[in-house]
């Protein structure tokens, strides 16, 4: 079963590009960020007519999350538990119900947190212990599952052309990334780099500066796989040429195999 992650940038500027890499990708689940439309007006007929499900969590012009698959989906919940307040789309899981076994897939898009300090700090800061205690909740029940999306986090150095702009900044601060590691610390095992420890390695170019022809990128969008998941990946790969056609988004897809 291949499972992949692709921060679109808004559904209706990019529905032609996403529908170009599912025909060609054919991943059979996919996990949307940024889809930026509620629910009524994505443009799931179009979607459908290539043989998924889809299910969405959509807020108008901002956020957004969904999954498409072509294997049938259970249980879906939407939300982030632990804030009842928090009207932000962010968060969406289900399970795939496979050939094999099941996987319980959530999708998630964190918060930037920009500009540092400040509410929207504080607001990343919190969600990650949220989605930490989700991350305890999942383990306890000890079946397959993975967390995928784009995280806004750089994890390390060399998943960044340059460190120095980022210094400051909300997805490089230590304290963001020592919130990333402690959900990695639970047992997860961070697919892409299980796969390839080597740098250079993106899935964002800004669409300012010239980033993409300078290859001046970061890493920020992961799969975290659970013990029992990980156990059953066989590839993880970055489709990185999707970033340099013809209106794309400003993210690239992420995928990983699983023998499910």
């Amino acid at each position: 079963m291949k499972i992949a992650s692709f921060n679109i940038n808004g559904i209706k500027a990019r529905l032609p590009a996403l529908l170009h890499w599912l025909e060609e990708s054919a991943p059979d689940v996919a996990l949307l960020q940024e889809i930026k439309s509620i629910d009524e007006n994505f443009p799931r007929e179009e979607i459908e007519n290539l043989g998924y499900r889809v299910e969405t969590h959509g807020q108008k012009s901002f956020n957004g999350v969904a999954i498409l698959s072509k294997f049938p989906l259970e249980d879906i919940t939407r939300g982030l538990p632990g804030d009842d307040t928090d009207e932000q789309a962010r968060y969406i899981e289900a399970t795939v119900i496979g050939d094999k076994n099941a996987v319980r897939v959530c999708g998630l898009y964190l918060p930037n947190g920009n500009p540092v300090p400040g509410p929207k700090y504080d607001y990343k800061l919190a969600w990650m212990e949220r989605l930490y205690t989700r991350a305890q909740e999942l383990l306890a029940q000890e079946e397959p599952f993975l967390m995928a999306g784009d995280y806004n986090i750089i994890p390390q150095p060399e998943d960044c052309w340059d460190t120095k702009p980022w210094v400051e900044d909300a997805l490089f601060l230590p304290e963001s990334r020592a919130a990333f590691r402690k959900i990695l610390n639970l047992g997860f095992t961070e697919a892409f780099r299980a796969r390839d420890a080597a740098p250079m390695n993106y899935t964002f170019w800004d669409y300012q500066a010239g980033a993409w022809p300078k290859n001046n990128g970061i890493r920020i969008d992961h799969f975290l796989l659970s013990p029992y998941c990980a156990d059953l990946m066989t590839d993880c790969q970055i489709d990185r040429d999707t970033r340099g056609r013809e209106k794309p988004s400003d993210h690239v897809p992420i995928w990983v195999e699983l023998d499910i």
